[in-house]
């Protein structure tokens, strides 16, 4: 679905968009219109800001929770894993998600700074934390 709306996958027709290829329009000309497939009023959506939403939270799989940083990627099995950095309640969290095993959805196993806790939320901490995430 993120390939279908991200503007970076619509390179091949970026001629027919007439805009810039890393930014979303508020719409796109229909069938009917004299210049079909014309992106326009670029820059001025919140779009940019949902996608980021959808992708932090629901592909990356990293969302603030109330009791804390909940950790559950849903990536494609080819994406051997990543690291992300978040900020949270005072704490800031270096994220590095292995996924080895090629897994799309699932996580084995969560260390925060070296020791391993039960599950996948991790509770709010000041100061700087190293999370590793092994999916499986």
């Amino acid at each position: 679905m993120y390939r279908k709306t991200c503007p970076a996958y619509l390179e091949d027709i970026s001629e027919i968009h007439r805009t810039e290829p890393y930014v979303y329009s508020q719409m796109i000309a229909g069938k009917d219109a004299v210049r079909h497939g014309e992106a326009k009023n670029s820059w001025l959506t919140g779009t940019a800001a949902w996608t980021f939403y959808n992708i932090s939270r629901y592909i990356l799989g990293v969302m603030p929770e109330y009791d804390g940083l909940r950790i559950d990627p849903c990536i494609p099995d080819t994406m051997k894993g990543f690291t992300v950095t978040r900020k949270f309640r005072g704490g800031e969290f270096e994220i590095r998600v292995d996924n080895t095993a090629g897994a799309e959805k699932g996580v084995k196993s969560v260390k925060v700074d070296g020791k391993e806790i039960a599950g996948n939320l991790v509770p709010p901490m000041t100061g700087k934390h190293t999370v590793e995430v092994v999916m499986g």
